[in-house]
């Protein structure tokens, strides 16, 4: 779909920009209506934590932006901003790409949201059921399975409770259902049976390349929400990517990686506050959002930017070492 495009004239001017960016960006206002990511009825809620980190994040991103732009001809770049559940992905996203544009650097901001194979519904479905065709798959294999085993497991299962690592003490049998599970949704997760990385990386592709428009995927949270834009990038030279898995090794186009860092600690800390009866998530959304932390760290060597939660820019080595 964007494999043909008219493409921009050559342009270095960006770098002059770059250059006088710190500078101008320093007394920049942010408000609370700035534009944001491009996933249909998605919210932002701006505060100034989100601000304070963007502000610490620039100057960084400018001299890695110089670096990206002078590389390439038509002096443009692509920017991810990643990280697990409640850092700030959008928020920060989003100012980064105001900061930008307010200085004359035009950015846009695309949410990787949008490029799931399926809606949000369909898609938590078919998360549950790779996770518990593969616990029974190996108990099966593993010669566990047996009819007094699987009328205990449907229960837990009804319950939402078939997750929950409490019942490894409970039953000789359950270690093998997580487990396999477990190996199951990795497999899924993050990864193009879950994921058009094929598309995104196209899109991200067509942009280095100059393309003076392209065609980007709108998906909402049910099935009428769901069609393509065509949208005018003629003058725009920074494109942030702001998802989960905008450092996946399944996209080979983002120049600049942001890790907005969080430990399991703090990222449970922040979903309990969030909940308001204080209460933790389900022992199956906590396994997925564990899963999720892992496949970041594990491709947090290629971030050129990492942030802390607190907001201090740490380097990989420091990383390694908080989140052992």
């Amino acid at each position: 779909m964007n494999s043909k495009f008219n493409k921009i004239a050559t342009d270095t001017s960006v770098l002059e920009k770059l250059n006088a960016t710190l500078t101008f960006v320093d007394g920049v206002n942010i408000p609370s209506d700035i534009p944001h990511g491009d996933m249909p009825g998605d919210k932002i809620e701006i505060g100034d934590s989100h601000i304070a980190k963007a502000r610490t994040i620039f100057p960084a991103l400018v001299e890695q932006l110089k670096k990206a732009a002078a590389s390439n001809s038509f002096g443009r770049a692509v920017v991810c901003v990643h990280g697990g559940s409640g850092v700030g992905k959008s928020e920060i996203a989003s100012i980064l790409s105001y900061m930008l544009t307010s200085a004359g650097i035009k950015s846009y901001t695309m949410s990787g949201d949008n490029y799931p194979h399926r809606i949000p519904m369909y898609n938590d479905a078919e998360r549950l059921h790779t996770f518990r065709e593969g616990g029974v798959r190996a108990l099966a294999a593993s010669k566990l399975s047996n009819p007094s085993v699987i009328a205990k497991l449907q229960e837990l299962q009804k319950a939402d409770d078939d997750a929950n690592e409490a019942h490894i003490s409970e039953y000789d049998w359950f270690m093998t259902y997580l487990d396999g599970g477990r190996s199951a949704l990795e497999n899924y997760l993050g990864t193009p049976k879950e994921i058009d990385f094929e598309e995104v990386d196209s899109i991200l592709s067509a942009f280095l390349n100059g393309a003076d428009k392209l065609w980007l995927k709108r998906m909402g949270r049910d099935e009428a929400s769901l069609w393509y834009d065509e949208v005018d990038m003629s003058n725009t030279k920074v494109l942030i990517l702001e998802w989960t898995h905008g450092n996946s090794d399944y996209l080979s186009n983002v120049d600049i990686p942001i890790l907005l860092n969080s430990t399991p600690e703090e990222t449970l800390e922040h979903r309990r506050s969030r909940n308001r009866d204080g209460k933790l998530d389900s022992p199956f959304t906590m396994l997925i959002l564990n899963i999720e932390q892992e496949k970041i760290k594990s491709q947090a060597s290629k971030a050129k930017i990492i942030i802390t939660k607190s907001g201090e820019l740490i380097d990989f080595e420091t990383f390694s070492k908080l989140m052992a």
